[in-house]
C-alpha cells in the first residue's frame, strides 16, 4: 500500500483517539442532543471536512511548516480556543433568554439549525485545533517508510483514512446521542441545562487549549 507500514496499528490507534472526549466529539453529541440525529450526522460530516483538509496539508507539507512555525502554531492555536469559547457563550447566553416556563396549549417550537452552519462549526472546529495538526505531523511519519518514493500520497491516503474512522465514530456516537432528543426536547428546563452544560465545556475546552503547549 504505497509506502505505508502497519496499517492495522493505525487504524486502531485513530479509533482509540476516536473515542477519546475532545472538542470534536463535544460539538458532535451536543448538536445531536440538541437538534437530533440529523444534527448530529451533519457536524460529524462537517469535522470530517476538517480532518481531510489537515491530510491534504500534511500531504503538501503546509501542517509540517506551520508546526515548525512558533508564530503560526500560536495563530492558531488561539484562534481555535477563541471560536471554542464563542460556541460555549453563545449556547449559555442563548438559554438566558427563553422562558422558565411556557403554557400548556402552546406547541414546543424547536429551532432547526441550518446544515451549512452545522457543516461550517465542524469543519472550523477541527480545522483550528493545534492538536490534529500535531497528530498528524507526529504520530503519521512512524506509519511510512523514510526511504519510500511515495511520501506525498502515503500521507493523503493515511489522512483521509483518518478522517473517515474519525468520522464513523463521530456519527456513532450521534446516533446514540440523538435517541434522546425527543425527550430533550420536550423537556425546556432540561434542555437549557443542557445547552448550559455542553456550552460550559465548549468553553473550558477553548480555555484548555489556550493554555496548550508545542
Amino acid at each position: 500500500m504505497l509506502d505505508i507500514i502497519h496499517f492495522g496499528l493505525f487504524a486502531l490507534s485513530v479509533f482509540l483517539l476516536s473515542v477519546t472526549p475532545g472538542p470534536d466529539m463535544a460539538y458532535v453529541i451536543g448538536q445531536s442532543v440538541a437538534n437530533g440525529r440529523r444534527a448530529g450526522v451533519i457536524s460529524a460530516a462537517g469535522v470530517a471536512l476538517g480532518s481531510c483538509t489537515h491530510a491534504v496539508a500534511s500531504a503538501v507539507g503546509l501542517t509540517a511548516l506551520i508546526t515548525a512555525s512558533p508564530v503560526m502554531f500560536t495563530v492558531i492555536k488561539y484562534l481555535g480556543a477563541a471560536y471554542l469559547m464563542y460556541l460555549g457563550s453563545r449556547m449559555i447566553i442563548g438559554t438566558l433568554g427563553k422562558r422558565a416556563t411556557q403554557e400548556a396549549d402552546k406547541p414546543v417550537i424547536k429551532t432547526q439549525v441550518s446544515a451549512s452552519s452545522l457543516l461550517s462549526r465542524g469543519f472550523i472546529t477541527t480545522l483550528t485545533n493545534p492538536k490534529v495538526l500535531l497528530f498528524f505531523i507526529s504520530f503519521f511519519p512512524q506509519f511510512v517508510l523514510p526511504e519510500g518514493e511515495h511520501h506525498a500520497s502515503s500521507f493523503l491516503l493515511l489522512g483521509m483514512a483518518y478522517a473517515l474512522i474519525a468520522f464513523l465514530t463521530d456519527m456513532t456516537f450521534a446516533l446514540l446521542a440523538g435517541s434522546a432528543a425527543g425527550a430533550v426536547s420536550k423537556n425546556q428546563s432540561f434542555q437549557r441545562w443542557l445547552d448550559r452544560i455542553v456550552g460550559t465545556t465548549f468553553i473550558a475546552l477553548g480555555i484548555r487549549l489556550a493554555f496548550t503547549r508545542r
